[in-house]
């Protein structure tokens, strides 16, 4: 093991967003949910966390950079996914550079972690979910861990309980589990991306914001003083989640969107029963469920499923390309970019769904007929630049290794950021 060398490895993974919503833990240490919880994986072309992690002998501490700052290391939830991959690591031989690392080395070895989320961090967009998922994954492939990738969401969990539906694409299902000691408190994959591509997931990021109240501290609150989560837990739930497995399985979008909203609602619901409440959702939030609404309701059949995680960003998930378009011409209407704003930043992601909807320049927002459903009751005024930027973007795939150099954050001679 002699000789200064750096190892590193390279790794890409996903954020994703629950459709029925994981809140409340049973166990704060472990991160043990109160509720099994069921998520699709966003496309990582669009929404996603790159995480570079090497070893070297020369390294003489643990470090890590988030989005270029150095951050600590010393919190628990990192401790614990270090400590969890250090005892699964394995003999380690790199050819190539002469490198052997044996198990019991890894003990002694230190490492230097550089991860960078393309989308705001702590603003109700799981970058935790990613950044952790992102984190275990790559150094499980530094290490030569074993684990497959259920053994591994249930390290991840111990970063951020959301982070281990993120180490699958597709449709994914967390498992609360029965354990004392979370072994069993794991994702699985219930469908993969392609299984369900027709639909198309436009987000309004309303705030980029960091949130006033923190996921975490907002569930500790909601399980000591709401008992309407106890009822969610016990009674609501395990009925939802059967039945959006069905939903998925399917491909049956009307039960699907019913779902995802009636439990993005009552997740909320919840929220404001904890004692004090907590509001995540804001004005724009509750207009951008009204357009969903009055749509869906116009059309007899669902078009649109709205979820909103802990914060006041709203994911709609449309059920083709078509309702994607039509989805986007009402958001542009109601919410259209401020003067200054280009349609270039304030659309990103898969920019084609913009042509789908006929829109090329600022001039055709301008121009967008009021939505039918609204004909006889025009808002008097639009709420030009209440919404930041829209993403558009779809169902993905899970974790893979950057094999190109390039993509590393960190120097591969000083493990240092590049």
């Amino acid at each position: 093991m002699a000789g200064k060398w750096v190892r590193m490895v390279t790794a890409q993974t996903p954020t994703n967003i629950a459709v029925i919503k994981y809140w409340g833990k049973r166990d704060e240490a472990l991160i043990l949910p109160v509720n099994d919880s069921i998520s699709v994986t966003l496309d990582p072309a669009h929404l996603c966390t790159t995480t570079t992690v090497a070893v070297s002998p020369s390294f003489d501490q643990d470090r890590m950079w988030l989005n270029g700052k150095e951050i600590s290391l010393a919190g628990g939830r990192f401790q614990s996914c270090l400590r969890e991959i250090r005892s699964r690591a394995c003999d380690v031989e790199d050819e190539e550079k002469g490198i052997k690392i044996a198990k019991k080395d890894w003990e002694n070895l230190h490492l230097h972690i550089a991860s960078y989320n393309n989308f705001p961090t702590a603003a109700g967009l799981a970058s935790s979910a990613a950044g952790f998922a992102c984190l275990v994954f790559a150094l499980a492939k530094l290490m030569n861990a074993k684990e497959d990738q259920s053994q591994l969401s249930a390290i991840a969990r111990q970063g951020s309980g959301s982070a281990c539906r993120s180490l699958y694409g597709g449709f994914v299902k967390w498992i609360m589990g029965k354990d004392e000691d979370g072994r069993d408190s794991l994702a699985v994959q219930l469908a993969d991306e392609k299984h369900w591509d027709d639909l198309v997931i436009i987000i309004a990021v309303v705030s980029s914001r960091q949130k006033e109240t923190s996921s975490t501290s907002g569930m500790r609150e909601t399980v000591e003083t709401s008992l309407l989560l106890k009822h969610r837990a016990k009674e609501i739930v395990p009925k939802r989640i059967v039945q959006m497995e069905e939903a998925i399985k399917n491909r049956d979008f009307a039960s699907f969107a019913q779902l995802t909203c009636t439990d993005s609602n009552q997740f909320h619901a919840v929220c404001l029963d904890t004692s004090p409440p907590i509001f995540y959702m804001n004005d724009t939030s509750h207009r951008i469920i009204s357009v969903v609404e009055k749509w869906n309701r116009s059309e007899g059949v669902p078009q649109v499923a709205y979820t909103f995680d802990a914060g006041p960003n709203a994911v709609m998930i449309a059920r083709d390309r078509k309702a994607a378009s039509l989805l986007l011409q009402r958001l542009l209407f109601h919410f259209p970019p401020n003067a200054d704003t280009d349609l270039n930043s304030y659309i990103i992601g898969d920019k084609s769904i913009l042509q789908d909807a006929g829109i090329q320049k600022k001039e055709d927002v301008d121009a967008l007929p009021p939505p039918s459903e609204i004909k006889d009751n025009i808002p008097s005024h639009k709420f030009r630049g209440d919404v930041s930027y829209f993403i558009c973007t779809r169902p993905g795939r899970g974790p893979v290794l950057l094999s190109d150099k390039s993509q590393a954050l960190l120097n591969p001679e000083t493990g240092l950021p590049k």
